[in-house]
């Protein structure tokens, strides 16, 4: 388990290194620059992910149909080429929706100037989903079959890349102009497709791969695979958008309250962002490594694998809310200049947020990785329903009712948070503790005959 999610989380940290260099950058132009930013992206990440969600099927379809037949070709070909034609089909309407990113942010009461400045931010930046996309169904594709590799070398190169790309178009620099957000977004979007195009040539040049003919006659069709991604994809789609959703939501309560809570979050939850790619990464990992196991019908693989996944997710961030709780100066110092004195309510309310966020990372790695887990076993719709239930049924009404009526403003939306992750977890630990009910055979996928 260790070998395998080891160079995913290194991969998820690097693409969120990507994020976290733009706040970073967007902090060094200013408290209003960074709240901009943070209102457009919030608004970008949640159609995004609901697209993402489709595309998460790739991985546990393959990994059962490598665990079924250990040198399966064209069912994963196969599954591979649905995976792209969905990233296609998903990209164009998300597209068309943050092209109006200005005019949802004052429709949602946001302030004008800072909604302006999001919306140029999100028009150049949307740019970067179908290369993204893609990149995650070959990502998803090299994972099952346990090669991991090359992801993580061509994201850490993306990431040098977007920094070098930031500081050129964010500051005038190496003869450009100086773009200010804008520049992020651009820097994101040229990123992207270099993830893609360096993997998609990786997987067409490295002889593992090569043999499954990936990109050969991309035309063909084999709708009920198609289909089938879509069944399983929808619900992760639904699971992803109900817990981004949430985070989004807060952004925009806290842009609501004042621009100090919206600054302050948006550090505090950059962090706990970093924080949850380990777990997250140990959660595709435990996807591939049960529904190998699945696919073998190898019911005690399922087991270890699972509950492998499960200690090793939980215990690092018990770990990471030790360190919010004891050193968050450390953490917030990478993002905001500690030494003005016109930055102390936002460094003093992120320090609040970050002893907040430290006691909820033991529940939201136990609910990440007990999701992976249960996708690993292609059960998607019942987590969906607790999704929705813990995120929006208990989380955010607390968070607002706590924000509000209560008086607790930024502090209360943190709560709410933390409760509605808890909720989650038990619910998900208890379906996974049900998993032998689960087991039946998993469907395959009708073969379609290509004329």
């Amino acid at each position: 388990m260790l070998a395998l999610a080891w160079p995913m989380i290194l991969t998820n940290l690097g693409q969120t290194a990507m994020t976290a260099t733009d706040v970073m950058m967007m902090g060094r132009l200013g408290p209003e620059a960074l709240a901009a930013g943070t209102l457009g992206a919030n608004l970008y990440f949640a159609p995004m992910m609901f697209g993402l969600g489709l595309i998460l099927a790739v991985s546990p379809m393959i990994a059962f149909e490598l665990g079924r037949k250990r040198h399966s070709v064209r069912d994963v070909r196969r599954t591979v080429r649905q995976g792209l034609w969905i990233a296609l089909c998903v990209a164009v309407p998300v597209w068309v929706l943050l092209w109006h990113t200005e005019a949802i942010l004052v429709a949602m009461g946001q302030d004008a100037a800072l909604a302006a400045e999001a919306g140029r931010y999100v028009r150049v930046m949307q740019w970067a989903i179908l290369p993204f996309y893609c990149f995650i169904v070959l990502r998803s594709f090299i994972s099952a079959l346990e090669r991991p590799g090359w992801a993580l070398v061509i994201v850490f190169a993306a990431v040098g890349f977007n920094v070098l790309c930031n500081w050129a178009l964010m500051f005038g620099n190496l003869g450009f102009p100086a773009l200010g957000i804008v520049g992020a977004g651009a820097a994101t979007t040229l990123s992207s497709l270099l993830m893609f195009g360096g993997l998609a040539l990786a997987v067409s040049l490295d002889r593992r791969f090569r043999r499954y003919r990936l990109f050969g006659r991309f035309w063909r069709s084999d709708w009920p695979r198609f289909r089938q991604l879509l069944r399983l994809g929808l619900p992760i789609a639904g699971i992803i958008t109900f817990e981004v959703s949430i985070f989004n939501a807060a952004a925009l309560i806290m842009g609501l309250i004042d621009a100090v809570s919206l600054a302050a979050h948006a550090i505090a939850i950059q962090i706990a962002s970093i924080s949850f790619m380990v777990p997250m990464g140990v959660s595709q990992a435990a996807t591939v490594r049960v529904g190998r196991a699945y696919g073998a019908g190898d019911r005690d693989g399922v087991t270890r694998a699972g509950w492998t996944a499960f200690v090793m997710g939980v215990a690092f961030m018990a770990c990471m809310a030790a360190l919010m709780l004891f050193a968050p100066y450390l953490l917030i110092r990478a993002f905001i200049n500690l030494s003005d004195p016109a930055n102390a309510p936002v460094i003093g309310l992120a320090v609040t947020f970050l002893a907040l966020a430290a006691m909820f990372q033991i529940v939201d790695g136990a609910q990440a990785v007990a999701g992976g887990m249960l996708r690993g076993l292609q059960d998607t719709t019942v987590p969906m329903v607790y999704a929705a239930i813990g995120y929006w049924g208990v989380g955010l009404t607390l968070g607002v009712w706590l924000a509000f009526p209560g008086g607790l403003d930024g502090v209360g939306i943190w709560i709410g948070l933390s409760s509605g992750l808890a909720v989650v977890a038990v619910l998900l630990l208890a379906r996974w503790l049900r998993r032998d009910r689960l087991m039946a055979p998993a469907p395959v996928p009708t073969v379609a005959v290509s004329p």
